[in-house]
């Protein structure tokens, strides 16, 4: 059966055709062995002068993942998908970017459906079916089915809460998207409802209503499962992280881990061990609580013999919020987004340019720094390649493999990447040039959406190499490079995909009339 005539088929058909005609893929039990385990950990909100190995004006020491860096590969121009958390989630998943599914801007609530099509291949359906056990702990924020038991209209309204009948097993959740095994909450951790699902079932059915107003230890009110308690909660995601890994050692067969941590994210509740421990503020004590997290998880991997052959990937879902208190860190001379500019939410580089280190002890035997551009939509190719799997023509549509990088090989990883932020305005990237197809930050920071974009040039260009805070605009000066890069923008969208391969289709609504310019012709 030729490749292209599986887009037809179902998800779970698609793989396993796919597997029959892949030679290359493990058979015996001692290729199983040979394979790689790969524990992908996800900070929430932090920015990437929060990793000390990044900053070297950092007034907040990240000793563990700075001893990942001492060890792996450091990628300096590293982005996630989105500038905001739901968004990024998808596109490392998937391996498309997010504003070609539903959602084209913002972020879902804690009571929303799924994002991610059933249909859909994910990172762990692709291990899954090359037979690594799987596992999600931690912030979905992706969206599954709960049981309401009243009307769900505008689940994805943050500030609204609904009636779910918290006995009934939820559906379209993790374990239908290629896991094995998962453990987590559905939103982040200041969005109802506060409650932890293991596999498809509540642990234990909300017994109160609990709201948090203080700024940083913020969370909205909802109802709160009597084994939920936030300031516990990220030292207990841990347990069940280490428990996993401690569980799998003893199986010998590898496994893929996606721990999505709900820090440092709001609400900022670091545990007594670390409070007062950064001289910084509370937002720099829950990072050195982070911190201490992949601690832990490196500590359980190695303990088992494990972690020569791991793949450790640490990386956040986009840059800083402001609720770290932005004013409080500048006193003491700390910025979470180092020497670039904007933060969460931004179309600027702090809000999509993250962390991201790759420990692999088997493979990279030194400490390496990248410039390699790279996105967290590229996780999915470079497992793909790493196992064997050639993916389907609908899968990965924005994955690019840097497996190559890991092996040590002088290679260019992608063409170019495109940038998203909340509002749902878009940016280009492209060698050192930065194209942003809208006046302002597109997010949280000056100039913002309304008055304070009167009068600017609709559109902003800027060299990274020589300018990477972004102040200096050369979308005048530059104009056959902004042009160039409108094009290949407008490609990239139409096209469906940025990979090489058949034209693919984006869902939802149009977003041309989100783009500042004027297309040829209308689609």
């Amino acid at each position: 059966m030729a490749i292209t005539s599986l887009q037809t088929l179902s998800k779970i058909s698609t793989i396993h055709i796919l597997l029959s005609l892949v030679s290359a893929l493990p058979t015996t039990a001692q290729d199983m062995e040979k394979l790689p385990n790969i524990v992908y950990i996800l900070a929430d909100d932090m920015g990437i002068g929060d990793a000390s190995c990044y900053n070297p004006s950092s007034k907040i020491t990240t000793s563990h993942i700075d001893r990942l860096s001492q060890n792996g590969i450091r990628f300096k121009d590293a982005h996630t998908s989105s500038s905001v958390c739901t968004p990024t989630r998808y596109g490392i998943l998937t391996g498309r970017y997010n504003w070609r599914s539903i959602l084209k801007n913002g972020v879902l609530s804690g009571y929303s459906k799924p994002l991610i099509d059933s249909e859909r291949l994910t990172v762990a359906d692709v291990l899954q079916d090359t037979g690594y056990h799987t596992a999600f702990i931690g912030k979905w924020h992706l969206g599954w089915e709960w049981a309401f038991t009243d009307n769900s209209d505008g689940l994805d309204n943050l500030n609204h809460l609904f009636d779910i009948d918290y006995t009934q097993p939820i559906k379209n959740g993790p374990k239908d998207l290629g896991f094995s095994y998962s453990y987590g909450f559905s939103g982040s951790l200041d969005m109802p409802p506060y409650v932890y699902v293991e596999n498809d079932r509540v642990t234990a059915v909300p017994d109160r209503v609990t709201l948090n107003v203080d700024d940083k230890g913020f969370w909205r009110e909802g109802p709160t499962g009597s084994d939920f308690d936030h300031v516990q909660v990220l030292p207990h995601l841990t347990d069940k992280a280490v428990e996993y890994i401690e569980k799998q050692a003893g199986i010998g067969k590898p496994f893929f881990l996606y721990y999505a941590l709900p820090a440092p994210h709001t609400p900022i509740l670091p545990v007594t061990e670390f409070m007062g421990q950064s001289n910084t503020n509370m937002y720099g004590d829950f990072m050195l609580q982070v911190d201490d997290v992949v601690g832990r998880i490196t500590q359980a991997l190695e303990s088992k013999g494990l972690l020569d052959n791991t793949i450790l990937i640490f990386t956040s879902d986009n840059g800083c919020s402001p609720k770290a208190g932005f004013p409080e860190l500048e006193k003491v001379g700390h910025d979470p987004s180092y020497i670039y500019r904007g933060h969460k939410a931004d179309i600027y580089e702090g809000g999509h340019r993250v962390p991201f280190i790759v420990h692999w002890p088997e493979k990279i035997s030194e400490a390496r720094v990248s410039d390699e551009i790279i996105c967290t939509t590229d996780l999915m190719a470079t497992v793909a390649e790493l196992v064997g799997h050639h993916l389907p023509d609908n899968a990965g549509e924005d994955s690019f493999s840097f497996l190559k990088v890991i092996n040590g090989e002088n290679s260019v990883t992608r063409p170019s990447i495109v940038h998203h932020s909340i509002e749902g305005r878009f940016a280009i990237r492209k060698d050192k040039w930065k194209l942003i197809l809208w006046p302002g930050s597109g997010g949280w920071s000056d100039p913002k959406t309304g008055d304070a974009l009167t009068g600017l040039p609709s559109s902003q260009l800027y060299d990274l190499s020589q300018d990477p805070g972004e102040e200096n605009n050369l979308i005048t000066a530059q104009a056959e490079i902004a042009d160039s890069l409108k094009s290949e923008l407008t490609l990239l969208i139409r096209n469906g995909r940025s990979t090489p391969g058949p034209v693919q289709k984006n869902d939802g609504p149009r977003i041309w009339e989100q783009i500042k310019w004027a297309f040829e012709e209308k689609q």
